[in-house]
C-alpha cells in the first residue's frame, strides 16, 4: 500500500475508533446507567437534570477553546498531536468508567464529562486532517469513507456490548451491571487500539506559520485567530454556510439525540429502541460511503439538498408512526442519510475555507456543530408543552393525559420541519464559486 493509501485509511479508521465512544457510552449505555447504578435511589428528574448539565458543560468547554486549539495547532502543525493527546485522555476517562461504583454518580459525571472534552476536542483536529490526506476530487468519498467505518466499527461493538448485557453467563460475568462495566473497558481498548493506525499511518501536515512548539507559537495562535475573526466578516460565503449547516445539521442532531425519547412516548419497548440504533449503525455504513460518491458525480450540494429531503419526509412521517416496524422503517431511512449529510458537509466546508488554515476554520465549525443542538430540543419542547396545554381537556383521566401527551409528542417533532426549511433555504443561496475565489484570496 502506498503513503497516500495508507494516510487515507489511517485517517478514516479514526471514525472506525472513536465511533465506539459514541454508540455505546453516549447513546447506548451511560444514560441508563447513570440513571440505574450510579445514581441509584435519587430523583429521576434530578439525574436528568445531573446528566443534562454534564453534557452541555463538556460541550460548551470544547465549543470554547476548539477555535484557539485550532488556531495554535495550524501555526505550529500540532493538529496530529493534538487528536492524539485529547483522544487518550478520552480513552483513559472511559475505561476509568470501569471503577467507579455504585451510587457514585459525581465520579460519573467528571470522567464522563472528560471523555467527552476528549471525543469532542479530537475531532475538530481529525475534520482538519482531512485535507492533508485526501485530494480535492477524492475528498468527498474520503469523508463518506470515514463516516462509513465509523457506523460500522461503532455498530459492531455496540452489538457485542448489548449481546454481553443480555447474555451476561455467556462472557462468565455475573450480571448486566458488570457487562456494563466491561463496555466501558472494551471501548477504550477499541478507541485507543485503532488510534494507533492513525498515528502510524497519518502524516502531521503542514504548518501554516511554521512555529516550534513553544510560547510564542502559542502566541501566534491567539494573533491568527484575532486575524481570522477580522476577515471572517469579509466571508459571505462562509457565514452563509455555517448559517445554513446549522439549522440543518441542528434537525439532524435533534431527531438523534430525541428518538429514544420519542419512541418511549409512543409507547415501545427499550430492546425495540437498541435495535433501533443498531439499524441506523449497520444502513449507516454503506450510506455513508455511497454518499460520498454521489457527492463526487453528481454534486455536493446536490447531494446535501437530497439528504434534507429525506430528513424532511422522514420527519413527516414520523408524526403519524403507531407499529413499531414503521420505527424500524425510519431508523433505515435515518441511517441511509445521517452519515451522508455530516461527511458532505465537512467535505464542502473544505472547499470554502483558506488553505493552511483548516484546524482553525474546522474548530469553528464543530463550534458552530456544539452549539447546535440547542433550538432543536427547545422548539420540540416549546410545541409540546403548548400542544399539551390546548389539547389536555379538564379533569382528564389517566388514559386522556397519556393520548394527549403522545399527540403533542408528534406535533413537537413536526415543529422539526422549520430547521430542515430554513437550512435548505439558506444553502440554496450559498454560491460555491464565489466562495472558493475569497478563500484563495485569503490564502495567499
Amino acid at each position: 500500500m502506498d503513503q497516500q493509501k495508507k494516510a487515507v485509511w489511517g485517517w478514516a479508521l479514526y471514525d472506525w475508533a472513536n465511533s465506539a465512544f459514541a454508540t455505546t457510552v453516549m447513546s447506548g449505555f451511560f444514560p441508563i446507567f447513570f440513571k440505574q447504578f450510579w445514581s441509584l435511589g435519587a430523583d429521576p428528574q434530578l439525574t436528568t437534570a445531573r446528566l443534562g448539565l454534564a453534557n452541555s458543560a463538556g460541550s460548551l468547554l470544547v465549543a470554547l477553546l476548539a477555535p484557539i486549539l485550532g488556531a495554535i495547532a495550524d501555526r505550529g502543525s500540532l493538529r496530529k498531536h493534538l487528536l492524539i493527546l485529547l483522544a487518550y485522555l478520552g480513552v483513559l476517562s472511559t475505561a476509568a468508567l470501569y471503577l467507579v461504583g455504585q451510587g457514585q454518580w459525581g465520579w460519573a459525571v467528571l470522567l464522563y464529562v472528560v471523555g467527552n472534552i476528549g471525543f469532542a476536542g479530537a475531532n475538530v483536529f481529525y475534520d482538519s486532517l482531512l485535507p492533508t490526506v485526501a485530494s480535492e476530487d477524492r475528498i468527498d468519498f474520503v469523508s463518506g469513507l470515514g463516516f462509513s467505518l465509523g457506523y460500522l466499527g461503532g455498530g459492531l461493538l455496540f452489538g457485542l456490548n448489548v449481546l454481553m448485557t443480555l447474555k451476561p453467563a455467556w462472557f462468565g460475568l455475573a450480571d448486566a451491571a458488570m457487562a456494563v462495566r466491561i463496555s466501558f473497558l472494551t471501548v477504550a481498548l477499541w478507541w485507543g487500539g485503532f488510534t494507533l493506525i492513525t498515528i502510524f499511518w497519518v502524516p502531521r501536515g503542514p504548518a501554516a506559520g511554521g512555529g516550534a512548539a513553544d510560547g510564542s507559537m502559542v502566541a501566534a495562535g491567539f494573533k491568527q485567530l484575532a486575524a481570522t475573526l477580522k476577515k471572517a466578516r469579509h466571508m459571505k460565503t462562509i457565514g452563509l454556510f455555517l448559517a445554513a449547516y446549522w439549522f440543518y445539521i441542528d434537525g439532524v442532531d435533534t431527531i438523534i439525540r430525541m428518538a429514544v425519547d420519542y419512541g418511549i412516548t409512543l409507547g415501545f419497548k427499550s430492546s425495540d429502541l437498541i435495535l433501533a440504533l443498531l439499524i441506523v449503525q449497520f444502513v449507516g455504513f454503506p450510506a455513508a460511503l455511497a454518499f460520498g460518491r454521489l457527492g463526487q458525480r453528481w454534486g455536493v450540494k446536490k447531494a446535501i439538498f437530497l439528504a434534507i429531503g429525506v430528513y424532511m419526509v422522514i420527519t413527516a412521517w414520523g408524526m403519524s408512526v403507531t407499529r413499531v416496524y414503521e420505527f424500524y422503517l425510519l431508523a433505515g431511512g435515518i441511517g441511509l442519510v445521517q452519515g451522508g449529510i455530516q461527511a458532505l458537509s465537512r467535505s464542502y466546508y473544505s472547499r470554502l475555507i483558506p488553505a493552511g488554515q483548516s484546524a482553525e476554520y474546522y474548530g469553528f465549525y464543530n463550534l458552530l456543530g456544539k452549539f447546535a443542538v440547542i433550538l432543536g430540543p427547545l422548539l420540540m419542547a416549546g410545541v409540546g408543552l403548548w400542544a399539551r396545554r390546548l389539547l389536555m381537556p379538564p379533569a382528564a383521566t389517566p388514559e386522556q393525559v397519556l393520548q394527549v401527551g403522545r399527540l403533542a409528542a408528534r406535533y413537537s417533532l413536526g415543529s422539526v420541519l422549520i430547521l430542515f426549511v430554513i437550512g435548505a433555504v439558506l444553502l440554496l443561496l450559498v454560491d460555491e464559486k464565489k466562495g472558493r475565489a475569497q478563500a484563495k484570496a485569503l490564502s495567499e
